[in-house]
């Protein structure tokens, strides 16, 4: 299956005031519900083992109303990992208000090097070209001390079958229109592999998570990560 680029709804705000809200809440059940949290709880705990941290500064891209990082930072805090979140999203109506969040571009991010532990994304990587994601991970990885997490859709024929068979679930006629769009923009294990081999990046690994989503760590330093560089 080709990938298409379809403009999602969405990005550009094209719906009411309810659409877009009834959108958010769409997206925020299905990373509840498909893989969105569990995936970035396995790669902050795959981080948390390999350096031994508990204590960690993130930023987390394109992060919206912050669902997805508050879920995780409280799984996290049972386990003995706290998170010092911070959101970034393109669009401030967005935003959610229980962390720290900024409106900015995801490719010139108003921070100096360093200044968060990781940076993570979370349906993102798919709204970018190959060259966007590029130049992306590499800001992101100007922006880490540590490790980049990103969080996204595997595309497939079988995955793009099954989100049709759910629209009717969604709340939002922008959902509708976005999520088979997204599984069509999405990228695959070995293509995501192709660009972050073009990227900064001193490592990464890349692994396939529940529902049709991947994991991937893209880590800023030369320690031995799990994995080979491919």
């Amino acid at each position: 299956m080709r990938r298409i680029v379809i403009p999602e709804l969405l990005d550009s705000d094209l719906g009411s005031a309810a659409e877009i809200d009834g959108s958010l809440a769409d997206l925020r059940a299905i990373n509840r519900r498909f893989g969105g949290i569990s995936t970035l709880l396995h790669l902050v705990r795959e981080v948390a083992q390999r350096d031994g941290q508990r204590e960690m500064s993130l930023l987390d891209v394109a992060g919206a109303s912050g669902d997805v990082a508050e879920a995780a930072t409280t799984q996290l805090r049972d386990s003995g990992i706290t998170l010092d979140v911070t959101l970034l999203d393109r669009a401030a109506t967005h935003l959610g208000r229980q962390f720290p969040a900024v409106a900015a571009d995801a490719l010139q991010m108003p921070f100096a090097d360093g200044s968060f532990d990781l940076v993570s994304c979370g349906l993102f990587l798919h709204h970018l070209e190959p060259e966007e994601l590029v130049a992306f991970v590499d800001e992101a990885l100007r922006v880490s001390r540590h490790a980049v997490l990103l969080n996204d859709l595997r595309r497939s024929r079988l995955h793009l079958t099954l989100v049709h068979a759910a629209l009717p679930l969604f709340r939002s006629r922008l959902t509708r229109h976005d999520a088979p769009a997204s599984v069509q923009r999405a990228y695959t294990p070995l293509e995501l592999a192709d660009m972050l081999r073009r990227t900064r990046a001193a490592e990464f690994f890349i692994r396939n998570t529940f529902f049709f989503r991947m994991g991937a760590i893209a880590w800023k330093n030369n320690k031995t990560a799990e994995g080979e560089r491919r």
